[in-house]
């Protein structure tokens, strides 16, 4: 049997892994509870779970790792996460001293990039943009299969934008944890999505509950869908414009939406420079194991360490 590719998923809640070989198959998956604010915790989860997928899968392998972060360049340290317990500290030494081998770190969204260009819904293309519309929003960037960070580590982060063309009743916009009013992730999160409905309905319901009702031919459901999905276009062609990706593709809880495929590129056409609109957009291939099998592949076969 060939090395194996370890992948790691840290998330606020679970921590998911998954051991797959040279060709992308599958050999062994595990998740596990999170130790929510232990850092010490984590880092002991995380190396039983790598010894448990190998054990699993009959061999040792690279390990890559996705983070609810970033590191921060010179230091190393942890930056960003929503998982507040990692921040500040040097997740990437400590993991290596833990695991005894070196170890990659990225953000979630950029390996869900990297998930979808390696083997997903991507496959092929030179530059793949993926979008992350669940309880938060984000996004990653894949350039041939590898994810660009950026000199700040900040690449792909999308959410914290302001939303474009913002017409006067958009002004300021919601306020958002970051500190700043109207960021993309205030408009187009599962939240966000649902405050809206909530400020022009005075009806509080969940995300589902809205597309539901929307389905059902609930007037209000309809106009905040529509909504929603204007400014979604909009958001997208921002990032057409600056990055003209060849492949979008969308993942997150919201992107499971159907009705989202065949109305948004009509959505994202008005406002992409010099008109016209013909970039695929696309749900995951691979789902909710898109972070796991992208940090898998954070490694490839030409940088993988010998042994």
């Amino acid at each position: 049997m060939g090395r194996l590719r370890i992948g790691i998923d840290l998330g606020g809640t679970k921590i998911a892994g998954i051991a797959l070989d040279a060709s992308g198959q599958v050999l062994a998956e595990r998740r596990i509870a999170t130790p929510r604010g232990e850092y010490d915790a984590s880092l002991r989860a995380i190396a039983g779970l790598v010894a448990a997928l190998e054990h699993a899968a009959g061999g040792s392998g690279t390990v890559g790792i996705g983070i609810p972060g970033a590191l921060a360049p010179g230091t190393g340290l942890v930056k960003n996460a929503n998982s507040t317990w990692l921040n500040g500290r040097p997740l990437g030494g400590d993991l290596e001293r833990v695991l005894a081998r070196p170890v990659r770190l990225e953000n979630d969204a950029n390996c869900l990039a990297v998930s979808e260009a390696v083997d997903g819904a991507g496959a092929g293309a030179a530059v793949v943009w993926a979008v992350i519309l669940g309880t938060g929003v984000g996004s990653g960037i894949a350039l041939a299969g590898r994810a660009l960070s950026g000199r700040r580590r900040i690449a792909g982060e999308w959410g914290h934008n302001p939303l474009p063309a913002p017409r006067d009743d958009e002004r300021p916009g919601p306020a958002c944890y970051c500190g700043r009013h109207g960021c993309i992730e205030t408009w187009l999160s599962g939240p966000g999505l649902a405050a809206d409905h909530a400020r022009h309905t005075d009806r509080a319901m969940t995300g589902e509950a809205i597309v539901a009702a929307m389905r059902a031919g609930d007037e209000g459901a309809r106009a905040t869908f529509a909504r929603w999905l204007d400014r979604l276009g909009r958001g997208i062609a921002g990032i057409v414009n600056v990055l003209d990706p060849d492949v979008i593709v969308l993942g997150g809880g919201l992107s499971t939406i159907p009705e989202i495929y065949d109305a948004l590129p009509g959505r994202v056409a008005p406002h992409v420079l010099g008109g016209g609109f013909d970039t695929p957009i696309r749900p995951s291939r691979h789902g909710d194991a898109s972070g796991v099998r992208g940090a898998a592949w954070l490694w490839n076969d030409a940088d993988a360490p010998a042994g």
